[in-house]
């Protein structure tokens, strides 16, 4: 019966998604964040007032003003930021600029400012790319969104892969975001930081940091199928003279 119903949520998504225009999709995005949220208060998780949460929220603030100008989508986003207490080294956004922290990333690493920022120009490239706003793409995320919520997981987020159908294994695991979208999320993101003055030296370190936790494939995350540390490394690598030319001008 879950199967079902999330294979029908999932098509009757898709189908609206598929004739929706960007503004529509944004305001889906936004119910779908709202309703996360809620369940977030309802379960005592969301966290608004650690020392984590107040970093988050810091370097989300000085950033947003620099995402706000490469939005070339033709429409305005409403970014939102939330953090929420859960182990998982988890981050994500949502069409609209709509993101989500989770403590355990940040407290995990031991994540600097600098590092911080370069998960949230990540996510921030995720949501000005568009990557969430193909039918295939958001019909997966509202789907699992939506089944998180009715099952009152954590949060409605950690899902518990183990208690749910196997259409619902499906849809988390095959994963929508191409590899394209992770490296062009990763080269936007680096760029953004450095503009909103955090030092780009810190993004492959971030990913040293992922490989000494197991690497990606460790990390919890419903939308990305992430390339290889080591690629990501050296990529971000190969961006790092001009990002630093670019931060250094804020200096």
């Amino acid at each position: 019966m879950l199967k079902r119903k999330l294979i029908v949520t999932c098509l009757a998504t898709t189908m609206l998604v598929s004739c929706a225009t960007s503004t529509e999709i944004n305001q889906q995005s936004e119910t779908q964040y709202a309703q996360i949220l809620t369940q977030a208060r309802q379960k005592g998780v969301l966290d608004t007032s650690s020392i984590t949460s107040k970093r988050v929220h810091k370097i989300f603030r000085v950033m947003q003003p620099y995402a706000e100008r490469e939005n070339n989508t033709g429409t305005k986003f409403n970014w939102q930021i939330a953090v929420v207490k859960n182990t998982e080294l988890n981050a994500w956004a949502m069409p609209g600029g709509k993101m989500m922290f989770y403590t355990g990333l940040v407290d995990k690493l031991a994540l600097t400012d600098d590092e911080i920022a370069t998960v949230m120009g990540h996510e921030m490239a995720h949501a000005l790319k568009e990557h969430g706003k193909s039918s295939r793409n958001f019909g997966v995320f509202t789907a699992v969104l939506g089944t998180a919520v009715e099952l009152g997981a954590s949060a409605a987020l950690g899902v518990d892969l183990q208690g749910l159908g196997s259409g619902t294994v499906d849809l988390i695991t095959n994963k929508p975001y191409s590899r394209s979208h992770e490296t062009e999320a990763d080269e936007v993101g680096i760029m953004l930081m450095a503009k909103s003055g955090y030092n780009p030296q810190a993004a492959p370190k971030l990913w040293q940091k992922m490989q000494a936790q197991g690497g990606s494939s460790k990390v919890a995350s419903l939308f990305s199928t992430h390339p290889s540390d080591e690629e990501r490394q050296a990529n971000l690598q190969r961006l790092l003279p001009q990002a630093m030319e670019v931060y250094k001008q804020k200096k």
